[in-house]
C-alpha cells in the first residue's frame, strides 16, 4: 500500500534535511521547476538507479500528479525500501519553493 504525504509535510521535510526527495518526471519537466534539492530521476530510468537512493531514510517520490510517482513508490517498496512516500496530487499540489537550476 502506496502512503501519502501533503505538500506542507512533505516541505517540512525537505527542510530538516531528514528526507530524500525523488522527482521521478522527464527532464524537461523538472527543468520548468522543482522542489530544491530533489533528485531528479525519471521513473523510466529508477529500476536502473536505484542505488543512487537510500534504503535508511525518508523517500518522498514526486511527479507533476502522483501518477507516476505512485509506480514508483510501489517500485521502491517492491525493493526493499520501508519508509517510501507520494506527496499527494504531485506537483501540481505543491505549495513550497520551486527551483529551476
Amino acid at each position: 500500500m502506496i502512503k501519502h504525504l501533503s505538500s506542507d509535510r512533505v516541505e517540512s521535510l525537505a527542510r530538516s534535511g531528514n528526507g530524500v526527495i525523488v522527482d521521478v518526471r522527464e527532464s524537461s519537466e523538472y527543468r520548468e521547476g522543482h522542489i530544491p534539492r530533489a533528485k531528479h530521476i525519471s521513473l523510466t530510468q529508477l529500476v536502473y538507479r536505484l542505488k543512487e537512493v537510500p534504503k535508511d531514510r525518508t523517500v518522498v517520490v514526486v511527479c507533476r500528479s502522483g501518477n507516476r510517482s505512485a509506480k514508483a513508490a510501489e517500485l521502491l517498496q517492491e525493493a526493499g525500501y520501508r519508509n517510501v512516500y507520494n506527496l499527494s496530487g504531485g506537483m501540481d499540489k505543491w505549495n513550497g519553493p520551486i527551483s529551476k537550476n
